[in-house]
């Protein structure tokens, strides 16, 4: 199983590049792993994916377990037409319960247990025989002595008296079995039936088999004796007569486990076929599958809170965490490594990985590093960058050789439009909830070139806050929209305590009011409205 590797859930430029970039490092490491995203890719990162030519990562809504994550018993199905005994023998030696029936695209059809055998035999029509002549030369280890026919479709005979008795009985419709009777097999013959079965292995005279010839009757010749093949004769016929097609309990392989749970609780059978989307059969799952269930293997890189996480990140196994964060909610039940370094990007850390691997850096992915940091960091004007972040970018460099004040520019226009995005896109680009102290809080941050489009629509963006706060139960829902090229925030809110923004920021209580300098969540924001619950406490 491939270990997933993705950010928060409003993917940025540093955690998408830093997913790719630390997914491409442990692969050069031996690792299987697959950089993911939460959320649809934005402006920022679209423009560094195509500048770089690298394709986005894989869209994964969460990592619930699902029962293409069970150990389940992966199967082939069988073909409707094989006979009753082979699939018997086939169960019978690889110990198998139940098998699928399928169809020639592998679409399921019905399944067969033990069980649905035994009452098959028991309740069945044993007086008609629908089957091919391959299923019969095999299940009765026959040799075919005269006659083409393929397939045969009739009411079953069993003659072992004078021919006389049965005299004007005989037709097309029927299949016959006899021992060396050779006044009933040149009766059968004449009689135009569909296929004479000649028990007890004993040879034929010629003259038998050219007549079967001449009238185009199919002959078989096998050893056992009469009784043992009027048994057996029975189980040659098609799977498909005693397969169960009606109330098949299946599960698609992307249901999730709890869902799985809870269908299982309801119902009496033993086994259940595993679908794919495409309506393929793949195995059975059954109750011991769910007892002990293979969890998805995670990293998780520029996060380390539950509330910014995939969900159902509670059922997965967490290998390694790589953040540049204040220490969150996330705890898990055994070590892992966890780095988390005061740095102005989670690209930084994934760099100094490389670094310190010896594993050199190809061209693309020392593009979306540097394009990670400087974004992080808005070209070194965060208060959050660090001597670390410059180092990374100019040692960076030296394998792009590109203008960095002109490359971030570029990047960050073309990020930063708000051009025919709605209130609701905008305000959830970049979105992260919190938990400070007992105060549930919501912040969104933009960062635009294009302050005018924002307060050209100011009001509906404080609506849309007021009807998020609501919606949500915050204490705090806050909007940062941060101007680059002034190195400051515009604000606007709603908070449960009128007091606790305006102490923040140290500013009235207007809407959209500019604070200079604020241009970071992490690092700014979050411990001063910190400051300002404390006070109020």
């Amino acid at each position: 199983m491939s270990v997933l590797i993705f950010g928060h859930k409003s993917p940025d430029t540093d955690s998408v590049s830093s997913a790719i970039a630390l997914s491409h490092l442990k692969n050069q490491l031996g690792y299987d792993t697959i950089p993911c995203v939460l959320g649809n890719i934005n402006k920022e990162s679209s423009y560094v994916l195509d500048y770089f030519n690298l394709s986005s990562p894989q869209m994964i809504s969460d990592v619930k377990v699902q029962v293409k994550d069970l150990q389940y018993d992966f199967a082939k199905g069988i073909s409707p037409e094989k006979s009753i005994l082979s699939t018997y023998n086939l169960m019978e030696e690889n110990a198998l319960e139940t098998v699928g029936v399928v169809d020639e695209s592998n679409n399921l059809l019905g399944i067969i247990s033990m069980k649905n055998i035994a009452m098959g035999l028991i309740h069945g029509d044993f007086s008609h025989l629908e089957t091919s002549l391959e299923n019969i030369l095999q299940d009765l280890d026959g040799r075919l002595l005269s006659g083409d026919r393929k397939f045969f479709d009739g009411h079953i005979s069993i003659i072992a008296y004078y021919y006389k008795s049965v005299e004007g009985q005989l037709s097309k419709n029927d299949i016959v079995i006899v021992g060396d009777r050779y006044d009933i097999i040149e009766y059968a013959i004449l009689s135009k039936v569909q296929l004479i079965i000649i028990t007890g292995g004993q040879e034929i005279p010629q003259k038998y088999i050219d007549l079967a010839n001449e009238n185009n009757i199919t002959m078989i010749l096998v050893k056992r004796d009469t009784y043992y093949t009027s048994k057996i004769i029975n189980m040659c016929n098609y799977t498909n007569r005693i397969m169960r097609t009606q109330n098949i309990i299946k599960f698609n392989e992307m249901e999730y486990l709890d869902e799985v749970k809870d269908e299982l609780s309801h119902s009496h059978f033993r086994n259940y076929p595993v679908i794919s989307n495409e309506g393929a059969f793949l195995g059975f799952i059954n109750r011991k599958h769910i007892m002990n269930p293979t969890r998805k293997k995670v990293i998780l890189v520029d996060h380390n809170e539950y509330g910014q996480s995939a969900e159902g990140l509670g059922e997965a196994e967490i290998l390694e965490i790589i953040d540049h964060h204040k220490i969150g909610d996330i705890s898990t039940s055994v070590p892992i490594n966890f780095r988390n370094n005061n740095v102005g990007s989670t690209c930084t850390i994934v760099y100094a990985m490389y670094r310190e691997n010896n594993i050199e850096i190809p061209f693309e992915i020392a593009g979306i590093l540097l394009s990670g940091i400087l974004s992080d960091t808005l070209l070194f004007k965060s208060p959050t960058t660090t001597s670390f972040d410059r180092m990374a970018v100019e040692d960076l460099n030296k394998i792009l050789k590109i203008d960095i004040d002109e490359f971030a520019m570029d990047m960050f226009k073309f990020g930063t439009s708000l051009e025919g995005q709605s209130i609701e896109e905008i305000f959830y680009k970049d979105f992260k909830e919190f938990q400070l102290e007992t105060f549930k809080t919501g912040i969104s941050q933009v960062f635009t070139l294009d302050i005018d489009d924002v307060f050209n629509r100011k009001e509906l963006f404080v609506n849309y806050i007021k009807k998020i706060h609501k919606r949500m139960d915050y204490d705090i829902t806050l909007l940062l929209v941060t101007d680059i090229l002034r190195e400051g925030s515009y604000i606007l809110y709603q908070c449960k305590h009128s007091s606790i923004i305006p102490s923040a920021f140290n500013t009235t209580d207007e809407q959209g009011i500019f604070v200079e300098g604020i241009v970071s969540r992490k690092k700014q924001v979050i411990p001063k409205i910190l400051d300002a619950i404390h006070l109020i406490r």
